[in-house]
């Protein structure tokens, strides 16, 4: 079975991007956010059919772990109330799609972040998503101001109540920003990568995991620079008198392949540990194009896996096995399914 891990619905119909428009104007405005406009299954439908699921069906993938589109979460935008309508918004719409293909998608919950609150609302819904919605996961922002980073490292105890019910609930985080605000940093070209790494770093300097032995993250995109630098952090982690990276963070941090070059997936798999590595394509998403140097989609991820240099075993644990220790509540929906 291929399970991708990191998918995102980013072809969502345009009336859904519409009503945020007109709610980001109304709230400019002061005035009351509009009415939820009526999407039909069949526009629900025809926004998958002829995107998601036709590639899927072409890269011989099976399963898709689905999240609302990360760039449009846009968490800087308006408060916490308009924050928390959009989420919901957005999560009702993964949750119509995976009842509409559930051989297929598998939702993962949006959070209604918002600089300057609390996470008491982020709890709220994410409880909501995974009892009453059947979610697996939870994308998690740990920048809400959108490239500013005026928040506090993701070791912080600002942090701790969410993470006590990603616990609870046995669910993991996937690292992930959204858009970026600062003219400085493009969204997906520095932004996420400066997202990834920062992360990483954040969490080697602090011992977040002492406290949270069973939380665990997704650093999505390859984990952004991490693996490239690895003697970098190895070297960081002993000067600043921490234990080795295999035990102080790899037996809770997780990297997708959402890396779109052969070379790039090559050192990949070679820097970091087999366990730690969970398929993704990001599809569709940051990068669409068709890579003219090999006639193939660059976000076509399945095609790098299986050119590596790794056993069969080594591929099918990057393609499933990973990604169900990962994600305890998929592995029993899967195997509540016989598979």
């Amino acid at each position: 079975m291929i399970i991708d891990c990191h998918g995102h619905y980013t072809t969502a119909p345009e009336k859904h991007n519409k009503w945020r428009e007109d709610q980001l104007a109304a709230y400019k405005l002061g005035e009351p956010s509009p009415a939820y406009p009526v999407i039909t299954d069949a526009e629900i439908s025809e926004s998958v059919e002829k995107n998601q699921l036709s590639l899927i069906i072409e890269r011989g993938l099976d399963l898709t772990i689905f999240s609302p589109r990360a760039s449009a979460m846009g968490h800087h935008e308006g408060d916490q109330r308009i924050s928390l309508e959009w989420t919901i918004a957005c999560n009702n719409l993964i949750k119509r799609v995976v009842d509409l293909f559930p051989d297929t998608f598998v939702g993962v919950a949006q959070l209604p972040q918002s600089p300057g609150s609390d996470l008491t609302e982020s709890i709220k819904e994410l409880e909501r998503c995974v009892n009453e919605l059947g979610f697996v996961g939870c994308n998690l922002n740990p920048d809400p101001s959108g490239g500013n980073w005026d928040t506090v490292p993701l070791t912080d105890s600002y942090w701790f109540p969410i993470y006590k019910k990603m616990v609870e609930l046995d669910v993991p985080a996937m690292i992930h920003v959204s858009a970026s605000c600062n003219q400085n940093f493009h969204a997906t070209g520095a932004h996420y990568m400066n997202a990834d790494t920062t992360a990483f770093m954040q969490l080697l300097q602090g011992d977040l995991f002492k406290d949270f032995p069973n939380l665990r993250f997704i650093i999505p995109h390859g984990g952004g620079a991490v693996p490239y630098h690895w003697g970098r952090y190895r070297g960081l982690a002993d000067m600043l008198k921490q234990p080795s990276l295999g035990t102080h963070l790899m037996n809770n941090v997780f990297f997708d392949t959402c890396v779109y070059h052969q070379p790039g997936i090559n050192l990949l798999l070679e820097v970091i540990e087999n366990k730690n590595i969970l398929f993704g394509s990001e599809m569709i998403g940051a990068v669409r194009g068709i890579d003219p140097t090999t006639g193939a989609y660059f976000d076509d991820t399945k095609r790098y896996v299986d050119a590596a240099n790794i056993s069969e075993l080594e591929r099918q644990s990057i393609f499933e096995t990973n990604t169900r220790k990962v994600f305890p509540r998929l592995n029993e929906l899967l195997k509540a399914k016989g598979l």
